[in-house]
């Protein structure tokens, strides 16, 4: 998914669950870019049909099996977009930390469930 994409999607999230504010702007632009980036790791490992464990051959000649470094990056970028996750208030721990109450889930009424299931 592209940036730009990635900002709005974000945006959207933070007005749902009520915790945008203007300031925040800068946080989601960052947010978006490390989405961004996690995403075009992730497509050029399966691009390139990789697998989690490749062997490298140091310059002594040793073969040694080690982490695929798209994997890493990826592992390292998901870790890093958790963190401005938390900023923003969209993961629950930190829904509550910032406005003292637990997300509020729909709730459909066995009555609605069934009109709904009607209108398929």
């Amino acid at each position: 998914m592209k940036k730009t994409a990635w900002k709005k999607r974000i945006r959207d999230d933070c007005i749902r669950a009520g915790t945008y504010a203007e300031w925040c702007e800068s946080i989601i632009d960052t947010l978006a870019a490390i989405l961004e980036k996690r995403d075009a790791a992730e497509e050029q490992y399966k691009q390139l049909k990789s697998l989690p464990i490749i062997v490298h051959t140091n310059k002594a000649g040793a073969a040694n099996p080690t982490k695929n470094p798209a994997l890493v990056l990826w592992n390292d970028l998901n870790t890093t977009a958790l963190a401005y996750w938390r900023d923003l208030g969209l993961t629950p721990s930190a829904f509550r930390k910032l406005t003292g109450d637990a997300p509020k889930k729909e709730r459909i009424s066995g009555l609605a469930a069934a009109l709904k299931s009607l209108e398929s």
